[in-house]
């Protein structure tokens, strides 16, 4: 790895690059050694309160927010969307039971245009 920059604005730059680096790694191990995984989404959440950032909207749907496991669909997350057209997707961890609700207004809307 490269060195870190001395400037905040390059700081947090290169932060961002190494959380979006820690789900890379984190989605490439989470098949073969989940604990694995679990451990770079630690470590992702570790750099983004370091340095003052938000991990990208993406990526924050990656991992429960109560357990803090990396979720993979089918394997130890369910995603659902909400009966009745609320406009919801429900997204369900498997391993502590926790329930994460997100909107998709955005597809709601490109299919209607």
């Amino acid at each position: 790895m490269s060195r870190k920059p001395r400037n905040k604005a390059a700081e947090k730059e290169y932060a961002l690059s190494q959380i979006k680096g820690y789900f890379l790694e984190a989605d490439k191990a989470s098949l073969m050694d989940p604990a694995q995984a679990d451990r770079l989404v630690a470590l992702a959440r570790k750099t983004s309160m370091k340095y003052q950032i938000t991990i990208p909207g993406d990526l924050k749907r990656r991992f429960c927010r109560n357990c803090y496991r990396y979720l993979r669909p089918g394997v130890n997350s369910r995603v659902r969307t909400s009966p009745s057209g609320m406009g919801r997707v429900i997204l369900s961890c498997l391993d502590c039971g926790s329930h994460m609700r997100h909107p998709y207004v955005r597809e709601k809307k490109a299919k209607r245009a």
